[in-house]
């Protein structure tokens, strides 16, 4: 399993870096803070495989509140195919830790 920090991520955002950023969180979560993902709720997630096909070679980074159901979705997608999957260590929690809550 590979996982990234918030600073890891917060630096790639801010190089510009080029990845696939999923909020795996419920819609609500996600209105309440967001850091730019796209929101795929942990339970949509396999009818969003087919939508997610182009991203199985890049770089593909998923959060959510603590950590735990993005590793869930880790795991999931590289069952499904996805070769390069980060789980954001901590999640929103950790980033509103670090960072408050902003991008």
């Amino acid at each position: 399993m590979k996982n990234i920090t918030v600073q890891e991520l917060k630096q790639k955002m801010n190089n510009d870096e080029q990845f696939v950023l999923i909020d795996v969180r419920e819609p609500y979560e996600h209105q309440e803070f967001n850091i730019g993902g796209q929101l795929i709720p942990m339970s949509s997630l396999p009818n969003a495989i087919a939508d997610l096909a182009d991203s199985k070679d890049k770089e593909v980074i998923l959060y959510c509140r603590s950590g735990s159901r993005s590793g869930m979705a880790q795991q999931f997608l590289q069952q499904n195919g996805f070769k390069n999957v980060w789980n954001l260590t901590g999640g929103m929690l950790a980033w509103a830790d670090a960072f408050g809550t902003s991008k």
